[in-house]
């Protein structure tokens, strides 16, 4: 190479390395979407908008909530999956990340290869409710009364490979019993049809469900974790009563298209640590019963290692059950 090409050589590489850098300097530009798998209104939805608020201010461009529903927030994973890894399309997710391996034999994308991680983002507890004509008011009485009546019992959920069709099935293999299931396109619509005397039970996350706790607009027959929570000390776990070893919590995290550039990721995930402190975030949080996880689990690293663990957790239990989705 001659001296002349090796410094043209040598100019662009740097030309290009301080373009780089002016780029992940400037980023982001315009707005940022932040996928969310179900319908807007529902639990998730919530912790995204409430979130995507505070990132916005911080990363000085709007975070739009694009809401993609459908099979249990796989239609949603996809479209990320296979969105332009531009550091503009991101995507938050619960359990379910984890539990779509299991229940969809034709799944089109790898949670595990498939995407780049952020970080965890909140931990959410479950209730179970039941309508305020359904005749028993307590745990036990529902305990009793499901095992005498089984399949006369209707149980809502937010669709299959949702975290509420989960906590149900594991309801039923707790009581032994097989209510009839009947599927809503979100947890909004699902609690519409209980608050509405359409269907007896669902199993809820805090933050759709705490609301109508404190309106007395439902019967409210425990929570779901293994010790009680602090939104709600006074209500007794479902482990308490007779349904030893029951645990249900919603986890979320967030995560980009493969390849998306890692100055965009890095100053996405320090945008999402920033904003997880912030009063409007932990004070909204805190009123739906919502906990913020630990600064080590808010990493790529934390929540690829989780996911990991979630899926070798619930593949062989869900398969065991039989739960599929075709």
């Amino acid at each position: 190479m001659t001296l002349s090409k090796s410094l043209a050589f040598t100019l662009s590489a740097l030309s290009m390395a301080f373009a780089g850098a002016s780029h992940a300097a400037d980023y982001p530009t315009r707005a940022i979407s932040l996928v969310v798998p179900f319908a807007a209104g529902g639990p998730t939805d919530v912790v995204a908008r409430t979130l995507g608020v505070e990132m916005g201010k911080i990363l000085g461009q709007p975070v739009v909530i694009e809401n993609k529903l459908g099979a249990g927030g796989t239609v949603a994973a996809n479209h990320v999956a296979t969105s332009k890894p531009d550091g503009y399309t991101y995507f938050i997710h619960h359990n379910g990340m984890a539990t779509a391996t299991a229940l969809y034999p034709n799944l089109k994308y790898d949670p595990l290869q498939s995407f780049e991680y952020i970080g965890e983002v909140v931990d959410v507890p479950m209730t179970v409710l039941a309508s305020k004509n359904f005749p028993p008011n307590t745990m036990q009485e529902f305990i009793d009364y499901a095992k005498k009546n089984g399949d006369k019992i209707n149980l809502a959920n937010a669709g299959p490979g949702a975290v509420s069709q989960l906590c149900g099935s594991l309801l039923q293999q707790a009581l032994g019993v097989k209510f009839t299931t009947i599927p809503y396109q979100g947890t909004a619509p699902a609690m519409s049809a209980l608050l509405g005397n359409q269907v007896d039970v669902l199993c809820d996350q805090t933050t759709q469900t705490i609301p109508h706790i404190a309106a007395k607009s439902v019967k409210f027959y425990g929570v779901t974790t293994q010790n009680r929570i602090q939104k709600l000390p006074d209500a007794p776990t479902l482990d308490e009563q007779g349904l030893k070893g029951f645990e249900v919590k919603v986890w979320h995290g967030i995560y980009a298209p493969k390849g998306t550039p890692p100055e965009a990721l890095a100053k996405f995930n320090e945008a999402l640590k920033t904003a997880l402190k912030s009063p409007a975030f932990t004070e909204r949080m805190a009123a739906l019963g919502a906990e913020i996880v630990s600064e080590e689990r808010q990493t790529p690293e934390s929540l690829h290692k989780w996911v990991k663990s979630e899926i070798e957790k619930w593949t062989p239990i869900l398969k065991a059950e039989g739960m599929s989705v075709s």
